[in-house]
């Protein structure tokens, strides 16, 4: 039997109701829908019948072709949590504000219906990160992101100073609030609010961006995907804490170190319309583009989506 999990933000306006008629039609079609323990009680509320419920840990997408997530980025981050080890691509509703890693809109969801039950759906590969924590010379913690492990203060009050390195060797000394190594994926997200560039999905490569750095040289890094990122926390005064995907944290004692690259795991992203990146840069941001003068079909087509 096809299998769908379903993973939703059942806080948001909404969200039950739209998920629920869309595992109606799912069902209808002979496909299988599983939904989360703690929101199967939200979205049968809303009228979903039939639902099979799973636990909400890593690994709850196993057998399922499919996860569709209703809500924002954030709810996309902890549903790929839940396909970890699975191979289960993901498919975002967009029920938040920017959702940069949805695939579509509300007004959307009878054509991803249609395009899941034919099968019709084109498939992503997502460079993620690993991240080791070393203290006194041992790994003390694990962890992986998606879009971004980012090493920052633990208090606001005093600056985090750090020692940066690449590849084995060291880059800078500098107080700051912290330091985003961010994956393609995260580069529009907080290596965006950080100053850092925005990179192209396809683009294998990983990012380093310090954060309010007290330094002459704080710029934005690009390195090879196949580089060692390295952030040290040194100093006297200040501890921080390691966040991967602002979801999952670790405590980072002066002296701990924190080891980024490239993860062993990719997350599979699920699309309706594969489309160009640009063209989902300036709509998700409401960019200005006024006044282009491209080809004349490829302007057209700018024209009517602003």
């Amino acid at each position: 039997m096809r299998s769908v999990l379903l993973a939703v933000h059942v806080l948001r306006d909404g969200a039950p109701k739209l998920a629920a008629d869309f595992a109606a039609s799912l069902q209808a079609a002979g496909i299988e829908v599983r939904a989360l323990t703690d929101e199967i009680d939200h979205l049968e509320a809303a009228g979903a019948v039939d639902l099979v419920s799973v636990a909400a840990v890593p690994g709850a997408a196993a057998d399922c072709e499919l996860a569709v997530v209703f809500g924002g980025d954030g709810t996309i981050l902890r549903a790929a949590e839940l396909c970890r080890g699975t191979g289960t691509p993901l498919l975002g509703v967009n029920l938040g504000h920017v959702g940069f890693l949805a695939e579509a809109d509300e007004e959307d969801l009878a054509d991803v219906a249609r395009h899941v039950i034919a099968g019709g759906l084109t498939v992503e590969e997502r460079l993620t990160v690993d991240v080791l924590v070393f203290h006194n010379g041992e790994i003390v913690a694990t962890n992986w992101a998606l879009n971004e492990a980012s090493v920052e203060k633990a208090s606001r009050e005093r600056m985090l100073e750090v020692v940066v390195e690449i590849d084995g060797r060291p880059v800078s000394r500098m107080g700051c609030d912290g330091v985003v190594c961010a994956t393609p994926t995260g580069s529009t997200a907080y290596n965006f609010s950080a100053g850092g560039p925005v990179v192209w999905p396809e683009v294998s490569a990983l990012l380093m961006v310090p954060i309010s750095a007290h330094a002459l040289f704080a710029r934005p890094m690009v390195v090879s995907p196949e580089s060692t990122l390295a952030v040290e926390v040194v100093g006297h005064a200040a501890s921080g804490i390691l966040w991967c995907d602002g979801r999952r944290a670790a405590e980072l004692p002066i002296g701990a170190r924190v080891e980024v690259r490239r993860g062993v795991e990719s997350v599979r992203l699920a699309r309706v319309h594969p489309a160009s990146f640009a063209d989902r840069l300036v709509r998700k941001f409401e960019l200005p583009v006024a006044g282009w003068r491209g080809s004349s079909g490829a302007a057209r087509r700018a024209a009517g989506e602003s």
